[in-house]
C-alpha cells in the first residue's frame, strides 16, 4: 500500500459574511480530509483582520495513493467565528484533491490558488487562499504473516498516529446496587462499623420526646407496711411485758413476800 504527503498553508480569506452583529468577527480555519475528525487540524484565530483575515499556517496530511488515485479524496476547509458564547460557521472551501494533484503536474514547489467561500445557505461570498505541495509516493512498512501487531501506522489523511480501536475504556454505566449488597470487607479495611446503639455521645437533651421519670409509688407502701408490722410488734412486746409482771407479782405474793417466806 502506498500513501503520499500532501503539504498547504492556509494564507487568507478576503470579504466574507460577517456573522457577528456587533462585534469584528476573530475568524480561524479547520482543515481536514473528506471531513474526517481524526484528521482535522485549526489554524490560529486573527482577531484583527475582520471579515479578511490572514494566518499563513502550515498544515500536513498523509493521503492514501490509491483513494486518491480514484479522486475519492477532498480537502475540507472550513471558517469559522470564535465566539464566546458559541463559535459559528461562516462558510466553507471543498476541493477535490485530486484535481490539485493534476494541476501541480508533477511541480515540486508550492503552488497558490483562490476558491469561493460558499455559506452554509449556498451560496458563495468571499474567497480563500491558500497554496499546496504533493509529496512523493511512499509505500508502508510491510508486516511479517503472523507477527503480532504492535503498533499502527498513521491514519490515512492524518499527520499522527491514533491508537487502535478499543483503547478506551469508558466508565462502567450507572445502575442499581446488587440486590445482595457488597461483599463483607475484611477487618481493618475501609472505614470502620458504626458504634453499637447507645454508644458515643449521650442524645442531646430536648431533641425528641422523652418519657417522664415514673415516680415509684411502692416505697410509700413499703412505709406504711413497715410502720404497721412494727406497731404490732411493739403492742406485742409490751403485751408480753405486763402479763410477766402480774405473773411475778402472784408468784411473790403467794410466796408471802419477803416477810412470810424468810426470817431474820
Amino acid at each position: 500500500m502506498e500513501f503520499r504527503p500532501l503539504e498547504i498553508k492556509i494564507l487568507s480569506a478576503k470579504d466574507l459574511k460577517s456573522v457577528n452583529h456587533f462585534t469584528k468577527m476573530d475568524v480561524y480555519v479547520v482543515g481536514s480530509i473528506s471531513g474526517d475528525r481524526r484528521t482535522a487540524q485549526r489554524t490560529n484565530v486573527d482577531k484583527d483582520g475582520g471579515t479578511s483575515p490572514k494566518w499563513n499556517y502550515p498544515m500536513k496530511f498523509t493521503l492514501d495513493e490509491s483513494l486518491l488515485q480514484q479522486n475519492r479524496l477532498t480537502l475540507d476547509l472550513q471558517l469559522r467565528s470564535d465566539r464566546t458564547l458559541g463559535d459559528k460557521e461562516i462558510g466553507s472551501v471543498h476541493v477535490a484533491i485530486k484535481e490539485l494533484l493534476d494541476n501541480a503536474a508533477g511541480n515540486k514547489s508550492d503552488r497558490s490558488v483562490t476558491y469561493k467561500v460558499v455559506k452554509p445557505s449556498g451560496k458563495p461570498k468571499g474567497t480563500l487562499d491558500f497554496s499546496y505541495k504533493f509529496g512523493e509516493p511512499f509505500a508502508a512498512p510491510a508486516m511479517k504473516t503472523g507477527e503480532p501487531v504492535t503498533a499502527y501506522p498513521a491514519g490515512v489523511g492524518s499527520s499522527s498516529a491514533y491508537p487502535p480501536p478499543g483503547a478506551y475504556y469508558a466508565p462502567p454505566p450507572h445502575g442499581p446496587y446488587p440486590p445482595n449488597g457488597y461483599p463483607p470487607q475484611p477487618a481493618g479495611y475501609g472505614y470502620p462499623p458504626p458504634p453499637p446503639q447507645g454508644y458515643g455521645y449521650p442524645q442531646a437533651a430536648g431533641y425528641g420526646y422523652q418519657q417522664p421519670p415514673r415516680r415509684n409509688n411502692n416505697k410509700l407502701g413499703l412505709g406504711l407496711g413497715a410502720g404497721l408490722l412494727g406497731g404490732l410488734l411493739v403492742g406485742d412486746m409490751i403485751s408480753d411485758a405486763g402479763a410477766y409482771d402480774a405473773g411475778y407479782d402472784n408468784g411473790f405474793d403467794d410466796a408471802g413476800g419477803f416477810d412470810g417466806g424468810f426470817d431474820f
